[in-house]
């Protein structure tokens, strides 16, 4: 699943290509993932017409500010992701003119939105879990998913004494499941958690209520360094996840832990080792990060 580099990769390729641009045509052929308001032809008559006014993002949310004042949710959700560009429609297919675009991950198009310049967003999703939604302004703000959202850990309040503060709250839990917890901190995935572990050289089942207040100091810098790092290098495309002219991420060529098992440590040449939390795959060195 894109996690919050890649989330906001797309977003701010979004916010060049789409902003003050109007929605003139809405194509599908997976009618469900139109789910609010439920029915193409109600979606179509929601937001056709509609100038996209900003794109921001909010975990792993796409959301788009709408000239009516509503906003329209996009979740990518596990093999989803957003490409801007021309295509032809095709032998009931659409065909992207761009090179890119012909790679076959990209070639999943399940929604096409159609703009007044011509241009073209294509959400491109092979298993068809991701969703797109209508909602005023308030009801987005007070639905229950979006109450639960924990806090942005790149934003100016995501402090030390935030952290701490959270955590204490949360009291007890493996750390690995917490930083994964969306109402706890909101973005960060299975990729991200295991490169932020590594980073700050705590073991993925350590609990919580364990870390001393160095370790809590090392985890806040690597959560704030590895997610940074993630969105200059514009995501990782280990999987589906492509930006939105079809290109895949670099931070493959950063990658130190996620899905390494059998490798050698980076750090200190061990061989890296895979255990599972939650039903997740965590990777980690068994000589570096030490268990609490």
């Amino acid at each position: 699943m894109p996690e919050l580099p890649e989330v906001e990769t797309i977003v701010r390729g979004l916010r060049e290509k789409v902003t003050k641009r109007k929605i003139m045509d809405v194509w599908t052929d997976t009618p469900k993932i139109l789910k609010k308001p439920k029915g193409v032809d109600n979606f179509k008559k929601e937001v056709v017409g509609e100038e996209i006014k900003d794109v921001r993002r909010r975990g792993k949310n796409i959301l788009f500010s709408l000239s009516s004042g509503k906003t329209m949710l996009i979740h990518q959700k596990m093999t989803g992701h957003l490409l801007v560009g021309h295509w032809e429609f095709k032998n009931n297919r659409f065909v992207g003119k761009e090179i890119p675009l012909q790679e076959k991950v990209n070639n999943y198009i399940r929604v096409m939105f159609t703009f007044d310049n011509g241009l073209m967003m294509g959400l491109s999703d092979l298993r068809k879990f991701a969703k797109v939604e209508l909602y005023k302004k308030e009801e987005l703000e007070k639905s229950k998913e979006f109450i639960s959202l924990g806090i942005e850990p790149l934003s100016l309040s995501f402090t030390l004494e935030k952290f701490k503060e959270l955590l204490k709250t949360k009291k007890r839990g493996k750390v690995k499941q917490v930083l994964m917890d969306q109402a706890f901190i909101a973005g960060i995935g299975n990729i991200y958690a295991d490169e932020i572990l590594w980073d700050s050289n705590v073991h993925p089942l350590c609990d919580i209520s364990k870390l001393k207040t160095a370790e809590i100091k090392k985890l806040f810098d690597s959560i704030k360094k590895i997610l940074e790092k993630g969105v200059e290098l514009r995501g990782e495309s280990i999987s589906d996840y492509r930006d939105i002219e079809g290109n895949k991420g670099l931070y493959d060529d950063y990658r130190k832990i996620y899905r390494r098992e059998g490798e050698k440590c980076r750090r200190c040449s061990a061989v890296i080792k895979r255990i599972k939390i939650g039903g997740r795959s965590s990777c980690f060195c068994p000589y570096c990060q030490k268990s609490c």
